[in-house]
């Protein structure tokens, strides 16, 4: 019975985020030193750990990962210890089933400098490294942009093609080979890769050299060797193009109960997207399929033990039954220590006896409130991630400046109605601010709801001119009326009302209402704003403070949940609405005149205020492209300021905003198409999100905090001290004379050998079986060449031991023909 043995649980650590490695080897876990870590043989199992940490919380991921030529034995094994490794974690870790050549972006992520996958095994002697070892021929096919995989392959020109990068590996020499159409991302994750097998494996004593596939004439001594290790080269193979997968198919989402209820495994759907948390019943087990490309199990923490343990059968099954890819990738969830990616399948996703942490946007009329905490201004830039989590650069006392859409040109707004935005209109607001002496920008786009498409479209137009005319500095703000951020808030000072509809312009011949009414939220003049509701009963809520002006009277309202500080807020901002006396009246207090204004007595919401549901909110970084004509976003998990690259953008989604992240040698289509590519991201999210998110356009360089607080020790000198691909293939060093190394590696080695090896040309002598099976050297008959012991057998006894043919045996691979020989005692 395969278990996880003493020495392996006291070896585990659970407590420090990193990765720990184990190979399967003779059924047993043994570690993998992480000075190899990121290189597999194809005819191994190996079980991975990445421990994370996410404040003061630890989280864990289980990886097993199956070679292409490993045993089924060895695949059972590791699935196993999966779950007994996730058992002795108290059921707090997610299990991922990683099949070679299909990984996942988060195991991807574990290894920055790429994975290289060698052909062997432990079965066939393979050691996991040869540091110095320069008696190597392999040739490496690097795939991916960001996470590379160099997977070994024929050592031929067949196994090239024009778009990928390719490592031909000779001991004393890498030769980084770049495909015509290659880009330069993949030139230079090539090149960090070779640079890696150079200083881990070779100790740094190997050449790595470039040739330019476009310009192969440019490096003549380089292509002699080439040529010598491959052969004559025909037509290289086209371009192969990455597998892509459209966000229609990440979107398809199926929930399906499992029972086993009668001894056999029962599949049910029952619901599709979108999903709701309250589907998962702490009692029973379920399978989410995301589109055939992903199985997710959940197991509810009541479930029965034959299910709960029974999971990835469950999985694998299905993906049979559904006739999906063996290689089809696989995740069990454990009820209470969810994953963020599958949280973020669902609609919304709550945290269970938690009231702290990040709020959501709050829809007006609704009862349960953000729990408001104190502001201090001074703490955002020294500690970026307060900003980030606050949504705040700065405590709103900085310079602004305002605009409305006017004719689709600016008109600038008078110093009178700043703080009144009008449903009906669309405003820029450019607000300045200091860090040291350095001048920064945010530029808000507020777009009313009733305001028309030519102006929405205008107002984007506008900002793009006015972003370059304060040289495409100003981080970019689109404001959807009613989601206004905390910090547009606090440029007003408590002053802020938004209108239903109507416009602040000059002449205009709307009339106004008669009778408004306005529902005050904050408690703080950061954090309050007034906002137009219909005027009717049904439309106050108990837990707030609420403005009614008519004709003759302003009331203001104070529902019996209201706190203190609410009140004096809303006192305040009814003195921006109106200058006539304010009446005070208390909920169950009302005179009649209030509720005639009101258009009569009706129900409204007056439930005692909930404390606001921590909603779980992980961070999510995403590469974006819409290179092929359609958007396309890859996530990028434990994401760093590294992963950020310069011709590219990003979307950093933190759920009730989303940052639009541009790379200074980004395409000019892709910074066009900056905000309708991060509408398409919330249309096609899976979880069916609320279009109307805030979208925040950032420029490299000119990151505010709000934004670079998400990340972990961000460096605002990064970009300017990194090497381009250019800059490292500069820095490589060349051989004073490459005739040399070019000689040693195209002229034929002398052949060496022992005294015991036979030197007669021709047949080696034929032996009886019983004279060379499990002998030892000195045990040999004279004559026999230890290292060729199945070249003595008769053509029988070959095909009997070693069950086929000499022709098929030396047609297999050397470390093949090695395990087998070991299997059969002629090793």
């Amino acid at each position: 019975m395969t278990r996880l043995t003493t020495q392996v649980k006291n070896s585990l650590n659970i407590t420090t985020p990193g990765v720990q490695i184990w190979r399967i080897e003779a059924m047993k876990m043994v570690p993998v030193p992480s000075s190899t870590f990121g290189s597999f043989f194809d005819g191994d199992c190996y079980i991975v750990l990445a421990i994370h940490k996410t404040g003061s919380n630890l989280s864990y991921d289980i990886h097993y990962w199956i070679g292409q030529a490993s045993s089924q034995d060895e695949q059972g094994a590791a699935a196993i210890y999966t779950t007994q490794m996730d058992d002795f974690l108290k059921g707090r870790a997610v299990q991922h089933r990683e099949v070679q050549g299909n990984e996942s972006e988060a195991f991807r992520g574990y290894f920055k400098q790429g994975i290289v996958i060698q052909k062997g095994g432990v079965a066939s002697g393979m050691k996991q490294v040869e540091t110095n070892s320069y008696e190597i021929q392999r040739l490496l096919h690097v795939k991916g942009k960001r996470n590379v995989v160099a997977g070994e392959v024929e050592l031929a020109w067949k196994s090239f093609n024009r778009g990928d990068v390719f490592l031909l590996d000779l001991g004393k020499l890498i030769i980084q080979w770049n495909g015509p159409e290659s880009n330069r991302m993949e030139r230079l994750r090539g090149m960090t890769l070779a640079k890696e097998i150079r200083d881990q494996e070779r100790g740094g004593r190997t050449y790595v050299a470039v040739v330019e596939g476009d310009n192969e004439k440019a490096t003549p001594q380089l292509m002699e060797i080439m040529t010598h290790v491959l052969g004559p080269r025909g037509t290289l193979r086209a371009a192969v193009p990455d597998n892509e997968v459209e966000p229609a198919v990440k979107a398809a989402l199926k929930l399906y109960h499992v029972s086993d209820a009668e001894g056999k495994l029962v599949v049910r759907e029952v619901a599709t997207r979108p999903l709701t948390q309250d589907l998962l019943s702490h009692e029973d087990c379920y399978i989410l399929d995301q589109g055939g490309l992903k199985i997710y199990v959940w197991k509810g923490k009541r479930a029965n033990a034959q299910e709960k343990t029974g999971a990835m059968n469950q999985a694998l099954n299905f993906i049979k039954a559904k006739q999906y890819p063996p290689s089809t990738q696989v995740e069990v969830q454990n009820d209470g220590a969810e994953s963020a990616v599958f949280q973020q399948l669902f609609q919304k996703w709550t945290l269970p006896n938690r009231t702290s942490g990040l709020g959501k946007t709050h829809a007006v009329g609704s009862v349960a409130k953000v729990e408001q905490v104190k502001f201090d201004a001074t703490s955002m830039h020294v500690q970026p991630q307060v900003a980030a989590q606050k949504k705040m650069v700065d405590d709103g006392s900085g310079e602004v400046q305002m605009w409305r859409i006017e004719n689709l040109e600016l008109v600038p707004v008078e110093s009178k109605w700043l703080g009144h935005f009008y449903g009906g209109d669309c405003y820029l607001l450019l607000y300045t601010y200091l860090i040291g002496e350095k001048k920064n920008y945010l530029l808000y786009i507020w777009q009313g709801s009733q305001a028309s498409q030519d102006e929405i479209t205008a107002s984007a137009y506008q900002a793009v001119t006015l972003d370059q005319k304060y040289n495409n500095e100003p981080v970019q703000i689109r404001v959807p009326m009613g989601k206004e951020p905390p910090h547009l808030m606090a440029i007003f000072k408590g002053q802020m009302v938004v209108y239903q509809g109507g416009t602040s312009r000059a002449n205009t011949q709307e009339p106004v209402p008669s009778t408004r009414l306005f529902q005050v939220q904050g408690t703080s003049a950061n954090n309050t704003k007034a906002f137009e509701v219909q005027p009717r009963a049904s439309s106050l809520n108990s837990n707030d403070v609420f403005i009614l002006k008519t004709q003759s009277c302003c009331y203001l309202w104070c529902g019996k949940g209201c706190s203190g500080d609410e009140r004096e807020m809303a006192k305040m901002v009814a003195d921006t609405i109106s200058r006539t006396e304010k009446q005070v009246v208390v909920e169950g207090q009302e005179p009649a005149n209030f509720w005639v204004a009101l258009g009569g007595k009706a129900p409204y919401a007056n439930t005692k205020r909930l404390q606001e549901e921590t909603l779980a909110i992980t961070p999510r970084l995403f590469e974006c492209s819409n290179q092929t004509g359609r958007f396309l976003a890859t996530e990028i998990p434990d994401f760093n300021q590294d992963d950020l690259e310069e011709d590219d953008v990003f979307l950093l989604d933190v759920w009730d905003q989303v940052f639009f992240w541009i790379g200074k040698h980004a395409n000019e289509e892709e910074k066009r198409a900056a905000a309708i590519t991060a509408q398409e991201y919330l249309k096609t999210h899976p979880s069916g999100r609320d279009p109307d998110t805030p979208i925040i356009v950032v420029k490299q360089g000119y990151e505010p905090s709000t934004f670079t607080g998400w990340f972990l020790a961000w460096d605002p000198f990064k970009w300017s001290n990194t090497k381009s691909y250019e800059d490292l293939k500069a820095e490589l060093q060349s051989p004073e004379d490459w005739s040399q190394i070019t000689a040693e590696i195209t002229k034929p080695k002398p052949n060496t050998f022992t005294a015991n090896t036979s030197l007669i040309s021709g047949p080696l002598p034929i032996f009886p079986l019983e004279q060379l099976v499990n002998k030892s050297v000195e045990e040999l008959p004279e004559g026999v060449d230890p290292s060729r012991k199945e070249e003595h057998l008769s053509v029988e006894d070959f095909t009997k031991v070693l069950g086929m043919t000499p022709t098929a045996f030396s047609a297999l691979p050397k470390w093949k023909q090695q395990n087998l020989k070991k299997e059969k005692g002629l090793f």
